[in-house]
């Protein structure tokens, strides 16, 4: 018996930082989309006890610093489960990209456990229990669109974004997180217009969400890291409608509505960056399998 989950990457359209709060964690505001990047994620029950990852990419840590180790680790403990999984994850989201693979991964063995295990959560319920785990994995549960606040574990729904192609290039460099939050200067940072994003996509405007894609922690990743900063002015050149570093990068992503220009911007990437993509924005529910 297996189960099989699909784990979408997700891209930042606009990503706020407001205040480091007293629990050392930043208050953010934040839409996420899901796009049609895929991890895939088998889960195979155990005779023993134990929870098994695997997977060929060498990158992928198989114990508790995989963040899908650690979600059947907590439903284990919450529910005392004394039965074992095999966790197999095959690759294809860039790992540490700012694509969200790890928490996507993790909420894939979320809502696949529910099953395996019978344990019969709502959605809403797995995505509290991620919250413990990561806090890109609320939104991951879910998949879609939404607005998170808080941590990023408070999820407000939104409707799908226009359809349309979205450019991913990942730069060979490693980006810390922790180093990026550490560098922003929220007094001197340009806030995008969350509200704004919102209405756009609800008007599904297109344009309108082009012109209000932003990112408060993409300056701070471009002074570090100038190859972002390259791969930006390429796409613009390329012709992309829009340009956002997701997350606290490395990726950068373009927007454009037809393919035979995403395939362009893509050829001119190849050039001189090695992961690059092209694939559609998902926008609704990530699907189960």
């Amino acid at each position: 018996m297996r189960f099989l989950e699909k784990a979408p990457a997700k891209i930042n359209l606009a990503l706020d930082v407001l205040y480091k709060r007293p629990d050392q964690y930043h208050e953010v505001d934040m839409i996420m989309t899901t796009i049609d990047l895929s991890d895939r994620i088998e889960l195979s029950p155990l005779r023993t006890d134990e929870i098994l990852i695997v997977s060929e990419n060498r990158f992928v840590p198989s114990d508790h610093r995989n963040l899908a180790f650690q979600a059947a680790q907590v439903l284990k403990d919450r529910f005392g489960i004394r039965e074992g999984v095999e966790i197999y994850i095959e690759k294809q989201i860039p790992v540490a990209a700012g694509l969200a693979g790890g928490s996507s991964d993790a909420a894939a063995v979320l809502r696949g456990l529910n099953r395996l295990w019978q344990l019969e959560l709502s959605l809403e319920e797995l995505a509290d229990i991620g919250a413990r785990i990561g806090s890109d994995v609320s939104f991951c549960v879910h998949g879609g669109t939404a607005r998170a606040t808080g941590r990023g574990e408070k999820i407000e729904k939104l409707p799908a974004p226009p359809a349309c192609w979205v450019v991913l290039a990942k730069p060979t460099i490693g980006v810390s997180t922790q180093a990026i939050y550490e560098n922003l200067n929220l007094d001197e940072a340009s806030h995008p217009d969350i509200p704004a994003m919102i209405e756009a996509i609800k008007r599904e405007d297109y344009q309108g969400i082009c012109d209000r894609v932003g990112n408060v922690l993409e300056p701070v990743t471009v002074q570090l890291h100038s190859d972002v900063q390259q791969i930006k002015e390429h796409m613009h050149e390329f012709g992309a409608d829009a340009v956002l570093m997701s997350g606290s990068g490395p990726t950068v992503f373009g927007l454009v509505q037809h393919e035979s220009r995403a395939q362009r911007i893509y050829n001119g990437l190849r050039g001189f960056c090695d992961e690059v993509y092209v694939v559609r924005m998902l926008g609704g529910r990530v699907p189960l399998d």
